[in-house]
């Protein structure tokens, strides 16, 4: 039988989460046919059937499995011997596994996966980990905080999280995994890092048992742990949990600096009047889309800018694709605007404002959330008037734009009321430099100042 392993269904894509199966185990399927809902980093996705058979699914609703684990397999209606041999639970004899395919047991491949350097990252995850039955009834004190070993002695834990264990300086040894079967996962590690390299201290469990040993009926005013009412525990989505891991990744990787201007936007606002005038019914750009296309302009005069730092090298980008910032159900979501800098101001309106429609209905698809080379942040329709955004890796900068208001200026040597708007450049320092920065800040502020140059 052929496997049906995990689709990458977007570029940044490392794992996906069985949703819902659209066909049952056993079922005859046909090629094009939808077998199953994923939900993955950006969205949640159908993925169809490559070829025609018997499906058995190996996967099931709620496992997360890494990009290229098998999810199910497709074949025959008698299956074959490297079924049976996959299970471990017939009793098969260790020579008859070898000989009946290709297949181990699930807890014995899983562990022999995260040995492996080709192994798909984290394919070991979606399998449960038998637990050690005599070492559970009575756990020595001294070896039950210790993380879990394999039967090498190694500590368990996945192959992504070993690599950014050795790239951040994390020990291992230190860290209690949340993983099947006590594994170690990135978000452990990514924990840790934020620690300071060490695992979360226990201490802070201790002041929640405190109370009940005193039996105190009312806990004093900053006592940890108590008198909260009830607790509701809300699971993070997928989308949830890649935007929660690559905040912390940002903040624990890129150096970061932060630049601020203020741009007169006196012109502006009068060429949009025009815009509009000219418009008729339908909506004339926003001074967002103003931002975006002035950004996309200044991108082709400072590539660092619109490139990103990988592994010791800059990555420079030849297309500019500028993604704008959109809250959305519980999360916020960056849909790209393709080649913003050869688009027209009134295309970068019409793209804007259909991606953002997609993703506050939940449409919005991988492809047009992938490849983004800069990111555009407005919280100004909030009433914010200047804010510091994170950077969105692996891009080398994010802009935030802030609220536009009248505020006294000296021009020509008068004091005047200008419609003001705070722009904030956060920066990676790996890729960009302080006088870079500087001055592709300075031009993005001439573009919005002399806004005639945005429709050129």
């Amino acid at each position: 039988m052929a496997d049906v392993a995990m689709p990458r269904l977007s570029d940044s894509m490392e794992e996906g989460t069985i949703l819902k199966w659209l066909k049952s185990d056993g079922d005859e399927v046909a090629r094009g046919e939808e077998l199953v809902e994923i939900e993955t980093d950006k969205a949640n996705m159908t993925y169809e059937a490559d070829q025609d058979g018997v499906l058995k699914i190996v996967a099931q609703e709620g496992d997360t499995l890494p990009v290229g684990g098998t999810i199910a397999r497709i074949g025959s209606g008698g299956g074959d011997s490297s079924d049976e041999s996959a299970s471990g639970d017939e009793g098969d004899t260790e020579e008859e596994s070898q000989a009946s395919g290709s297949e181990r047991e699930p807890g014995r491949g899983g562990e022999d996966a995260a040995e492996s350097a080709d192994a798909p990252e984290d394919d070991v995850e979606r399998v449960k980990q038998p637990e050690p039955v005599a070492t559970e009834e009575k756990p020595d004190e001294e070896e039950k905080d210790k993380p879990e070993a394999d039967g090498n002695g190694r500590v368990k834990a996945s192959p992504i999280a070993r690599r950014m264990a050795k790239d951040l300086g994390v020990e291992l040894a230190t860290l209690e995994g949340t993983g099947p079967g006590g594994r170690i996962v990135k978000a452990d590690v990514e924990a840790a890092a934020q620690n300071g390299g060490q695992a979360e201290p226990e201490a802070e469990e201790a002041p929640a048992e405190e109370p009940a040993k005193e039996a105190t009926p009312a806990p004093a005013r900053g006592d940890a742990g108590t008198g909260r009412g009830e607790t509701t525990v809300e699971e993070l989505t997928r989308l949830q949990q890649t935007i929660a891991r690559r905040m912390a990744e940002s903040k624990a990787t890129a150096p970061e600096f932060v630049l601020t201007c203020e741009v007169d936007m006196e012109e502006a606002v009068a060429f949009r009047k025009q815009l509009k005038a000219a418009a008729g019914e339908d909506p004339a750009p926003s001074f967002n889309d103003f931002v975006v296309k002035a950004s996309a302009l200044a991108l082709t005069e400072f590539p660092r800018a619109n490139g990103a730092y990988r592994d010791g090298k800059f990555e420079l980008y030849s297309r500019v694709n500028v993604g704008i910032a959109v809250a959305g159900q519980d999360a916020l979501i960056v849909p790209t605007i393709f080649d913003a800098d050869s688009k027209s101001l009134g295309r970068i309106s019409r793209d804007a404002r259909g991606l953002a429609e997609r993703v506050r209905e939940g449409k919005i698809t991988p492809p047009e959330l992938a490849a983004g080379t800069f990111s555009v942040s407005n919280l100004g329709m909030f009433g914010i008037k200047r804010f510091t955004a994170v950077i969105n890796p692996p891009q080398a900068a994010i802009l935030a734009v802030g609220e536009m208001t009248p505020r006294p200026v000296v021009h020509d040597g008068e004091v005047v009321v200008r419609p003001i708007m705070e722009l904030t450049l956060t920066c990676d320092h790996r890729i960009l430099y302080g006088a870079d920065a500087a001055q592709f800040l300075g031009r993005i502020r001439e573009r919005l100042e002399n806004p005639l140059s945005l429709a050129l």
